[in-house]
């Protein structure tokens, strides 16, 4: 089965969380994002250090500082997040820069792999991260209790748009 790790389907949650707030402002801190997706925060920095390594992310220090994607949405494909996570797309190990197969150099479809991982690659490639933040929002992060006087009171519930 292919499949992607948890880590990259995260790193594609955050990059589109990024992307649909980048005409908002576009710089979130680790800990803001890892609130509105609801990720531990520790796992949420660590991914965000792989995309801004990859250049898929601006990172700013400071107290107004955070992530901003590198690009707009538009220049960043899917199958870029996807490698700055896994590395090169190589769905058999004869497609790998390592290799590792035993018949490798007498394998009679090694030709036909190769052009199965180029449809996926290129299929990766074609979907700009800005598509995937099209049709769907991403819901605010629910208000911490809040406290009066010692006791824990709930917060107010927000009616929901119609």
């Amino acid at each position: 089965m292919l499949r992607l790790t948890k880590q990259t389907d995260y790193a594609i949650v955050l990059m589109c969380r990024l992307a649909a707030s980048a005409d908002v402002g576009g710089v979130q801190n680790a800990r803001d994002l890892a609130g509105a997706v609801q990720l531990p925060l520790p796992t949420v920095s660590k991914i965000l250090k792989l995309l801004a390594r990859a250049e898929l992310l601006f990172s700013q220090r400071g107290v107004k500082g955070g992530y901003s994607l590198a690009r707009p949405a538009t220049e960043i494909a899917i199958r870029d997040i996807i490698e700055a996570l896994e590395g090169p797309i190589a769905i058999t190990e004869c497609l790998d820069d390592a290799g590792g197969c035993g018949i490798e150099c007498s394998c009679p479809v090694k030709g036909n792999w190769g052009r199965i991982n180029d449809a996926v690659r290129d299929a990766l490639g074609g979907i700009p991260l800005a598509e995937m933040t099209q049709d769907f929002s991403f819901p605010e992060p629910s208000p911490a209790p809040q406290t009066t006087h010692g006791k824990s009171t709930p917060a107010p519930l927000r009616a929901e748009a119609q």
